[in-house]
């Protein structure tokens, strides 16, 4: 079957991911030499971010050249180990095109706490993330991490590594960062809401269902559907 989609080139892939490096390391999404970036550039290529480099300070001719088996194609160094989870996300759902692993401090936090972000109280993140999960912990760098997020590739938008931190990916480079961006604002605003107000008016069934219906018409097929407080009592007492 032939492949129709369009894809950056291998020059433009480089430079996004270094883009894309620059603003995590910049907002405080990841420490040192922390998380990684992929995107593919064809049906079963992609460029990825190397081991033991700062997203801050990367150049194009860092990255590291794969195929959707693990093998080095070309770059001069190594792939990061945390490679195996990116590699199960495009394995899993062919729409994927970019995978961007970070550790934002906040969503990082409810990641290690073991809560999914998941209350329906922000249009934005109900439309263009949805809900995000919490996948059991699994040593990182090991094949138990992709098997832990495996349940999630083709339902979820992203998701949260248990004492790790957050895994986001798109149909291109930037949607898979602006999930990063609107989980971590998600995070933090439930922690305020939850946590220093004490108090959160969640939308309701039928508001909720108005947002889906915005998302689907925006072509995003997965996300999860939040469920409110009252609905949640409900499906408890019928148990």
């Amino acid at each position: 079957m032939q492949d129709n989609k369009q894809y950056y080139s291998d020059l433009e892939a480089r430079e996004m991911i270094c883009e894309i490096g620059r603003r995590v390391y910049y907002r405080n999404y990841v420490a040192a030499n922390d998380g990684n970036i992929s995107v593919k550039v064809g049906h079963a290529e992609l460029w990825t971010t190397p081991t033991g480099v700062s997203k801050g300070y990367m150049t194009p001719e860092m990255m590291v050249k794969m195929d959707l088996s693990g093998k080095v194609l070309s770059g001069s160094l190594n792939p990061s180990s945390e490679i195996k989870m990116h590699l199960r996300v495009y394995n899993e759902n062919p729409e994927v095109n970019a995978v961007v692993h970070a550790h934002p401090p906040v969503a990082t936090s409810f990641a290690i706490a073991g809560v999914p972000l998941d209350k329906p109280v922000l249009p934005e993140a109900i439309v263009l993330l949805g809900t995000v999960p919490v996948a059991p912990y699994a040593l990182p760098g090991t094949h138990e991490v992709p098997d832990s997020i495996a349940p999630y590739c083709n339902t979820h938008n992203a998701v949260l590594l248990a004492n790790h931190g957050a895994l986001a990916w798109g149909r291109d480079l930037m949607e898979a960062y602006f999930r990063m961006e609107s989980l971590e604002h998600y995070a933090t605003i439930l922690m305020y809401s939850n946590n220093v107000l004490k108090k959160a008016n969640e939308l309701n069934r039928s508001q909720i269902a108005d947002l889906i219906n915005i998302r689907e018409s925006m072509g995003i097929k997965a996300g999860g559907v939040p469920i409110n407080e009252e609905d949640r009592k409900v499906e408890e007492e019928d148990r």
